[in-house]
């Protein structure tokens, strides 16, 4: 399993808010960084940026990382990964008769959130790739694949690709050569106008 931390159902409120989804990505991603820097990534002003680290702050989203003060302080993710939903990182689509709608409705919005942002990650690739050696390009972009599961056998089936990424999470290490790699998953039923009952 990979690991993820579980968020709150406040949690999925605050981060229901594009700026604040985008900073948290880019924090667990990319490392610690000041407001100032995050602001000019994202072209927005410092004081709109401050503002939202320390909402995600209020909530254990982010933390200071050290250095700094004010909008020179340093940011950090609070956690490498995190799901919405379930425990153990079933995704954001996995329900709980706990949640309000206010929390349902975040749930929808950072699950389609997340789908926009995989698109724009997967278009600057095809973008760049033909700069890339073919043995990355070859292995690496989209693959899709069909199987026919029970409930049970999908559960499994995710439960394998979690733990083929988290045996390769840090393979890597310590090689010059090696590169991250951002690995997306989607399990999703086919023939949605069958919904199986139970």
């Amino acid at each position: 399993m990979l690991g993820f931390v579980p968020l709150t159902p406040d949690q999925i409120r605050v981060l229901a808010h594009p700026l604040r989804a985008r900073l948290v990505e880019r924090l667990r991603t990319r490392g610690p960084a000041t407001a100032t820097k995050l602001a000019h990534e994202f072209d927005t002003n410092s004081g709109a940026t401050s503002y939202h680290l320390r909402r995600l702050e209020v909530y254990g989203l982010v933390q200071p990382a050290g250095g700094g003060r004010g909008r020179e302080r340093r940011w950090e993710a609070s956690a490498r990964r995190q799901a919405a939903g379930h425990e153990g990182g079933q995704g954001a689509r996995a329900r709980s008769a706990e949640n309000d709608p206010d929390t349902e409705s975040s749930l929808d919005w950072l699950d389609r959130d997340y789908i926009r942002h995989f698109a724009e990650k997967a278009e600057q690739w095809l973008d760049a790739a033909p700069e890339w050696p073919e043995g990355w390009t070859v292995p690496a972009g989209l693959r899709d694949g069909m199987v026919l599961v029970t409930q049970a056998q999908l559960a499994d089936l995710r439960a394998e690709l979690d733990g083929v990424l988290a045996r390769y999470r840090r393979v890597g290490q310590g090689n010059p050569k090696a590169r991250r790699v951002a690995v997306y998953t989607s399990c999703q039923p086919i023939d949605l106008e069958k919904p199986p009952r139970g």
